[in-house]
């Protein structure tokens, strides 16, 4: 029986590359995003349907998951929409950082909420969440957006004991960078006087062509995404990339405090 995934943020990045190989290995694809009126690739695809969805949104939210349910059986839930806000917390608003918390951490959870009773009278299903290798370590200038992701795996870990008992798997990808929009249209950027000149730093180092040489493409990515969804390993973590896997290889060996000042070193002190 031909499996259904479906798709938060497939307009860019992961997860359009996602949805396209899942279609290409024979599965149904149900893709959202704010304005699929907007996709010109995925409408290609006969095995892709797309529909309007904005993750903000809890009455979109539940209604687009009863329309989904309603018409076809779910077998994977994979929640990738997402953004990057950066900057000094004392240059971002009120407004950024709600915005931030809602799309990343709450959108994640509803749309998880939303399809929970449908796993759970069948006795199966998968949720697959896009968190970072920003869910597992940290970097100066992006404290919002770590608390999302760093929020996403310990909600994780614990939805995995609760979710068990009913025959459903939760599971988190956690990439490194990638080379594709995430670094424009995906990050909204804050400033304030104060911090310029270390922000400055921060985002040099970010820029350098060395470090973004070892970025993986979303293709790539999105193997280790089919990957989780279809080796049936009871495992939680899948740390993707050779940068992310390096990153958190190092943080394991020298433990959170060397590993802090390695980061200070890196970013203010060469």
């Amino acid at each position: 029986m031909t499996k259904t995934i479906f798709i938060t943020g497939a307009s860019s990045g992961l997860g359009k590359a996602a949805a396209i190989l899942f279609a290409n290995k024979g599965w149904n694809v149900i893709a959202t995003m704010r304005n699929p009126e907007n996709e010109t690739e995925l409408t290609q695809i006969s095995a892709i349907k797309l529909l309007p969805l904005d993750v903000t949104n809890l009455e979109q939210i539940q209604s687009t998951v009863q329309q989904v349910i309603d018409s076809s059986e779910v077998d994977v839930v994979f929640n990738n929409a997402g953004y990057g806000l950066v900057g000094p917390l004392e240059g971002t608003t009120d407004v950024q950082i709600v915005k931030q918390l809602e799309t990343n951490l709450l959108g994640v959870i509803r749309v998880t909420q939303a399809f929970i009773p449908h796993f759970r009278a069948k006795q199966a299903g998968l949720f697959i969440s896009t968190t970072s290798i920003g869910g597992l370590v940290a970097f100066p200038f992006n404290s919002v957006y770590h608390a999302t992701k760093w929020a996403l795996e310990g909600w994780s870990e614990s939805m995995s004991f609760e979710l068990s008992k009913f025959g459903i798997g939760i599971k988190t990808v956690s990439p490194g960078g990638i080379t594709t929009d995430f670094s424009g249209r995906s990050i909204v950027r804050t400033s304030h006087e104060a911090y310029t000149d270390q922000l400055n730093k921060v985002v040099a180092a970010f820029s350098d062509p060395a470090r973004r040489a070892n970025y993986s493409t979303a293709e790539k990515i999105a193997e280790v995404v089919y990957e989780a969804a279809t080796d049936g390993k009871n495992q939680l973590r899948y740390v993707a990339g050779a940068d992310a896997k390096a990153l958190y290889a190092q943080r394991l060996q020298v433990g959170d405090e060397v590993f802090r000042k390695a980061v200070d070193d890196r970013f203010f002190n060469e």
